[in-house]
Protein backbone atom coordinates (compact mmCIF):
# COMPACT_ATOMS: atom_id res chain seq x y z
CA UNK A 1 0.00 0.00 0.00
CA UNK A 2 1.82 3.00 -1.15
CA UNK A 3 1.34 6.26 1.37
CA UNK A 4 -0.68 9.17 -0.13
CA UNK A 5 1.63 12.12 -0.98
CA UNK A 6 0.35 14.97 1.28
CA UNK A 7 0.48 18.70 -0.55
CA UNK A 8 3.88 19.18 1.30
CA UNK A 9 5.66 16.02 -0.67
CA UNK A 10 4.31 17.18 -3.77
CA UNK A 11 5.28 21.01 -2.93
CA UNK A 12 8.86 19.42 -2.03
CA UNK A 13 9.11 17.54 -4.76
CA UNK A 14 8.44 20.39 -7.11
CA UNK A 15 11.17 22.56 -5.14
CA UNK A 16 13.88 19.72 -5.78
CA UNK A 17 12.83 19.17 -9.14
CA UNK A 18 12.96 22.75 -10.11
CA UNK A 19 16.22 23.25 -8.24
CA UNK A 20 17.72 20.62 -10.28
CA UNK A 21 16.38 22.36 -13.59
CA UNK A 22 18.38 25.55 -12.64
CA UNK A 23 21.59 24.32 -11.09
CA UNK A 24 21.74 21.90 -14.62
CA UNK A 25 20.74 25.06 -16.40
CA UNK A 26 23.57 27.11 -14.90
CA UNK A 27 26.04 24.55 -15.78
CA UNK A 28 25.01 24.21 -19.27
CA UNK A 29 24.79 27.93 -19.23
CA UNK A 30 28.72 28.18 -18.25
CA UNK A 31 29.60 25.17 -20.68
CA UNK A 32 28.13 27.15 -23.69
CA UNK A 33 29.68 30.42 -22.57
CA UNK A 34 33.02 29.00 -22.40
CA UNK A 35 32.90 27.44 -25.59
CA UNK A 36 31.66 30.77 -27.07
CA UNK A 37 34.89 32.10 -25.17
CA UNK A 38 32.38 34.73 -23.62
CA UNK A 39 33.96 36.10 -20.06
CA UNK A 40 32.49 34.44 -17.21
CA UNK A 41 31.56 36.31 -14.47
CA UNK A 42 28.92 35.44 -11.98
CA UNK A 43 26.81 37.81 -12.11
CA UNK A 44 27.02 36.85 -16.77
CA UNK A 45 26.32 33.68 -15.61
CA UNK A 46 22.81 34.08 -13.54
CA UNK A 47 22.02 36.60 -16.12
CA UNK A 48 22.53 34.04 -19.13
CA UNK A 49 20.86 31.48 -17.18
CA UNK A 50 17.84 33.87 -16.52
CA UNK A 51 18.45 32.33 -12.46
CA UNK A 52 19.12 34.59 -9.37
CA UNK A 53 23.05 35.55 -8.20
CA UNK A 54 22.04 33.94 -5.54
CA UNK A 55 22.09 30.31 -6.98
CA UNK A 56 25.83 30.93 -8.62
CA UNK A 57 26.98 31.85 -5.57
CA UNK A 58 26.42 28.44 -3.94
CA UNK A 59 28.97 26.73 -2.80
CA UNK A 60 29.13 23.55 -5.50
CA UNK A 61 28.02 25.96 -8.51
CA UNK A 62 30.77 28.70 -7.23
CA UNK A 63 33.42 26.38 -7.75
CA UNK A 64 32.99 24.80 -10.75
CA UNK A 65 32.05 28.91 -12.46
CA UNK A 66 35.53 29.56 -10.37
CA UNK A 67 37.25 26.53 -12.09
CA UNK A 68 35.97 27.55 -16.03
CA UNK A 69 37.15 31.02 -14.99
CA UNK A 70 40.20 30.09 -13.58
CA UNK A 71 40.92 28.08 -17.35
CA UNK A 72 39.83 30.76 -19.34
CA UNK A 73 41.65 33.51 -17.42
CA UNK A 74 44.68 31.60 -18.50
CA UNK A 75 43.54 31.44 -22.32
CA UNK A 76 42.83 35.32 -21.57
CA UNK A 77 46.46 35.53 -20.11
CA UNK A 78 47.31 33.57 -23.31
CA UNK A 79 45.28 36.45 -25.54
CA UNK A 80 46.50 39.22 -23.83
CA UNK A 81 49.86 38.31 -25.10
CA UNK A 82 48.68 37.79 -28.41
CA UNK A 83 46.99 41.04 -28.58
CA UNK A 84 43.17 40.12 -27.49
CA UNK A 85 41.55 41.97 -24.54
CA UNK A 86 38.41 43.51 -24.53
CA UNK A 87 37.87 46.87 -25.14
CA UNK A 88 36.00 50.40 -23.58
CA UNK A 89 32.98 49.97 -26.06
CA UNK A 90 32.24 46.56 -25.23
CA UNK A 91 32.94 47.27 -20.90
CA UNK A 92 30.34 50.14 -21.15
CA UNK A 93 27.48 48.08 -23.02
CA UNK A 94 28.00 45.59 -19.99
CA UNK A 95 28.26 48.47 -17.13
CA UNK A 96 25.27 49.95 -18.86
CA UNK A 97 23.41 46.23 -18.84
CA UNK A 98 24.20 45.61 -15.21
CA UNK A 99 22.41 49.19 -14.04
CA UNK A 100 19.66 48.35 -16.36
CA UNK A 101 19.07 45.40 -14.55
CA UNK A 102 20.18 46.89 -10.71
CA UNK A 103 17.00 49.13 -11.82
CA UNK A 104 14.91 46.28 -12.50
CA UNK A 105 15.76 44.63 -9.40
CA UNK A 106 15.21 47.40 -6.81
CA UNK A 107 11.68 48.01 -8.80
CA UNK A 108 10.93 44.33 -7.75
CA UNK A 109 12.12 44.57 -4.98
CA UNK A 110 10.04 47.95 -3.97
CA UNK A 111 7.12 45.69 -5.65
CA UNK A 112 7.63 42.72 -3.72
CA UNK A 113 8.28 44.90 -0.49
CA UNK A 114 4.99 47.04 -0.96
CA UNK A 115 2.86 44.03 -1.38
CA UNK A 116 4.25 42.55 1.63
CA UNK A 117 3.90 45.41 3.78
CA UNK A 118 -0.38 46.00 3.07
CA UNK A 119 -1.05 41.65 3.23
CA UNK A 120 0.88 42.28 6.91
CA UNK A 121 -1.28 45.21 7.44
CA UNK A 122 -4.35 43.37 6.30
CA UNK A 123 -3.33 40.60 8.94
CA UNK A 124 -3.08 42.78 11.43
CA UNK A 125 -5.92 44.69 10.88
CA UNK A 126 -7.92 41.24 10.73
CA UNK A 127 -6.48 40.26 13.89
CA UNK A 128 -6.92 43.72 14.80
CA UNK A 129 -10.71 43.26 14.40
CA UNK A 130 -11.01 40.50 16.64
CA UNK A 131 -9.86 41.51 19.49
CA UNK A 132 -11.48 45.09 19.42
CA UNK A 133 -14.64 43.34 18.70
CA UNK A 134 -14.12 40.70 21.89
CA UNK A 135 -13.43 44.03 24.07
CA UNK A 136 -15.97 45.89 22.76
CA UNK A 137 -18.55 42.49 23.81
CA UNK A 138 -16.52 42.59 27.17
CA UNK A 139 -17.01 46.17 27.94
CA UNK A 140 -21.08 45.77 26.95
CA UNK A 141 -21.36 43.17 29.39
CA UNK A 142 -19.55 44.68 32.27
CA UNK A 143 -21.30 48.24 31.61
CA UNK A 144 -24.93 45.99 31.25
CA UNK A 145 -23.84 44.65 34.51
CA UNK A 146 -23.32 47.98 35.94
CA UNK A 147 -26.60 49.49 34.55
CA UNK A 148 -28.03 46.14 36.64
CA UNK A 149 -26.33 47.52 39.93
CA UNK A 150 -27.62 51.06 39.51
CA UNK A 151 -31.17 49.66 38.99
CA UNK A 152 -31.04 47.47 41.69
CA UNK A 153 -29.45 50.49 43.70
CA UNK A 154 -32.15 52.70 42.45
CA UNK A 155 -35.14 49.99 43.93
CA UNK A 156 -33.45 49.90 46.95
CA UNK A 157 -33.05 53.16 47.71
CA UNK A 158 -36.83 54.34 46.57
CA UNK A 159 -37.25 51.54 48.76
CA UNK A 160 -35.65 53.17 51.91
CA UNK A 161 -37.08 56.48 50.98
CA UNK A 162 -40.57 55.20 50.93
CA UNK A 163 -39.55 53.03 54.34
CA UNK A 164 -38.34 56.54 56.05
CA UNK A 165 -41.32 58.29 55.02
CA UNK A 166 -43.53 56.04 57.01
CA UNK A 167 -41.01 56.10 60.05
CA UNK A 168 -41.15 59.75 59.87
CA UNK A 169 -45.26 59.78 59.79
CA UNK A 170 -45.05 57.22 62.28
CA UNK A 171 -42.78 59.13 64.57
CA UNK A 172 -44.48 62.08 64.00
CA UNK A 173 -47.79 60.29 64.98
CA UNK A 174 -46.19 59.26 68.23
CA UNK A 175 -45.12 62.48 69.15
CA UNK A 176 -48.67 64.08 68.84
CA UNK A 177 -50.26 60.66 70.55
CA UNK A 178 -47.30 61.29 73.23
CA UNK A 179 -48.10 65.30 73.54
CA UNK A 180 -51.82 64.53 74.01
CA UNK A 181 -51.05 61.77 76.83
CA UNK A 182 -49.01 64.36 78.24
CA UNK A 183 -51.42 67.17 78.44
CA UNK A 184 -53.76 64.53 80.01
CA UNK A 185 -51.95 63.29 82.47
CA UNK A 186 -50.95 67.08 83.73
CA UNK A 187 -54.58 68.17 83.83
CA UNK A 188 -55.59 65.20 85.95
CA UNK A 189 -52.45 65.87 88.53
CA UNK A 190 -53.62 69.24 88.06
Amino acid sequence: MTKARTRGDVLRESWQRDSREKWAKVISTVDIMKANGNPITMLGVARAADVSNWLVYQPEIREYIEGVRSAQGKENSRRRISGTRANAAGLAVDLELARAEVRTVRQERDRLKEAVRRNLGQQLDQAGVGDLTARINELLAANQQLEDQVAAANAERDKLETDLEAAVEEVATVRMAMQQVMRETNRQVT
